[in-house]
């Protein structure tokens, strides 16, 4: 069997076939037996191993929840069984180091490592971080291999596995659906995206030339120096590898075989420093291609459109002037404020930017030590800004994200898992007054200054953002002060900073605790 088949494992259940493929001698049958209790047979699958490559294929019949199975795939006299398999749905975890921090280091780590028991049917399996120049069929090394969740194999170490974005949203999972659940982390901190997404989807975006190598000006930076770019150093925004396409090749390529019910994604801040206004272009050009890769790769088993969740970036420095982490969470949304949307269809995304833990041991800033390649860019002065990049608050992103993979993957329609957004904007001109109408109820736990802002120059750009201080806030209103905007209002924006508010305290949110994302 290749790399990710093993004891353990969750397989995808129906209506899906789960994909089983492995290593044989070219010409040879290769038959897999998936058996049951005591024994009993199931159903019996052959493949021929497929000449230069050396491997075989097949598609399991789909299969209901549950378990345990064993599954044999024999080829002549020899043979390897796999046991204690379950089927359940199966997502996929990927991104930089928010992604990679593990339940280790999260807020109530003891708790939650100590509940770990509870769940043996959520079963975690990590790809080791790994680079390649080229696509590979299969994973160089696994770190850690399908397993029934411990303390320790949840809490290995900082920045290893297991992820504890991943594990909280897949927990929750089980508790909503009763289903086994399989969660694949593959994260690498440090990395810009880039660096997990095909040449395709790259040249899309006009950031390869046809030759398939990168444009010189892109300015990838090389990394600062070898301990700077090992994995487990995730304090710099570009600590990990940027190089192009490396880590798709490595550590997504060889997962296209596997049939998928979702993918959660927490990537974003290494693109605050590099390419940060192509990113409404590569991220949904990486999740497009993603779904193209996984549903041809698995044989169409996994869903053409599927169910495709992320995490809105959170907060890095408080007073920082600077506006890239802004424009990022405006541009993860492909600059439409809200998603599912036209340009990224079944889609979900876990709101963060509330949720800032200025006192994370993870990824503190020291005076004096610069964030090297993105403090140049940017040009500031590193010692002035104290915050971390590393929240330690997990939990409510993972409850963020359940209601939007329950909504857009589940088909719950009912639940609301977005929230309030602004639909309509009306000046009272004689009282210098903005009416913005929401899409839900409001409430407003915070009278803030200077969270709206107008522009009001009258040329368009550069353009003179003016607080708009709120006046009133109605059941789905806001009125908004334009003081010193006289007649001309171009734009209004909402929460357009790197530290936006308070933890948990931003103005807006609806009844169900969900904030108000930022727009412009």
């Amino acid at each position: 069997f290749a790399s990710y088949y093993g004891d353990h494992m969750v397989l995808q259940r129906e209506p899906a076939g789960a994909v089983l493929w492995g290593h044989g001698e070219p010409g040879a049958v290769v038959t897999v037996t998936l058996s049951g209790a005591r024994g009993l047979v199931v159903m019996k699958k052959t493949a021929q191993v497929k000449g230069p490559s050396g491997t075989w294929t097949t598609v399991l019949d789909s299969m209901d929840q549950g378990g345990p199975y064993a599954l044999m795939a024999q080829q002549g006299s020899e043979n390897v069984t796999l046991r204690d398999i379950y089927f359940g749905d199966v997502w996929l975890c990927s991104g930089q180091s928010n992604m990679a921090m593990t339940v280790l280091q999260v807020a109530n780590a003891s708790q939650e490592l100590a509940a770990a028991a509870h769940y043996p049917y959520v079963r975690v399996f990590a790809v080791a971080p790994a680079r390649s120049d080229v696509e590979l069929e299969d994973l160089e090394r696994v770190a850690l291999p399908w397993s029934i969740p411990t303390a320790e194999n949840l809490g290995h170490g900082n920045f290893t596995y297991f992820s504890a974005v991943c594990w909280l949203l897949g927990r929750s999972l089980y508790e909503a659906l009763g289903t086994p659940v399989g969660l694949v982390e593959a994260a690498w901190g440090g990395t810009p995206i880039e660096a997990w997404s095909s040449h395709q989807a790259l040249q899309a975006c006009g950031l390869l030339e046809d030759t398939g190598r990168a444009k010189l000006p892109l300015c990838f930076a090389p990394p600062l120096s070898p301990a700077l770019s090992s994995s487990t150093s995730p304090h710099w925004p570009l600590s990990g590898p940027q190089t192009p396409s490396v880590l798709w090749n490595a550590m997504i390529h060889p997962l296209l075989n596997m049939t998928l019910r979702g993918i959660a994604w927490y990537q974003g801040e290494a693109n605050a420093f590099l390419h940060t206004d192509r990113y409404n272009c590569t991220f949904p050009a990486l999740i497009a291609d993603w779904r193209h890769a996984f549903h041809a790769g698995s044989a169409g088993q996994t869903e053409p459109l599927l169910p495709f969740g992320f995490v809105q970036l959170s907060t890095y420095r408080r007073e920082s002037p600077d506006d890239s982490f802004a424009r990022l969470r405006w541009h993860q949304t492909a600059d439409l404020g809200v998603v599912p949307n036209t340009r990224m269809p079944r889609t979900f995304m876990a709101v963060a930017m509330d949720l800032g833990d200025e006192h994370s041991p993870y990824g503190r800033r020291v005076p004096g030590q610069g964030e090297g390649v993105g403090m140049k860019l940017l040009g500031t002065n590193p010692i002035s800004f104290l915050g971390s990049i590393h929240p330690r608050d997990k939990q409510n992103v993972a409850h963020r994200l359940l209601l939007g993979a329950r909504a857009v993957a589940y088909g719950n329609k009912d639940l609301v898992f977005q929230g309030p957004y602004p639909i309509r904007a009306v000046l009272e001109v004689t009282r210098g007054l903005l009416n913005v109408t929401y899409s839900q109820e409001l409430v407003c736990r915070q009278r803030d200054v200077r969270s709206f802002e107008v522009c009001c120059s009258s040329q368009v750009t550069p353009c003179r953002w003016l607080p708009a201080p709120v006046v009133a806030v109605g059941s789905r209103t806001v009125t908004l002060a334009l003081g010193g905007c006289g007649t001309l209002v171009l734009g209004l924006r909402y929460a357009w900073a790197e530290w936006p508010c308070e933890y948990q305290s931003c103005p807006l949110y609806n009844p169900q605790g969900l904030p108000a994302p930022p727009f412009l």
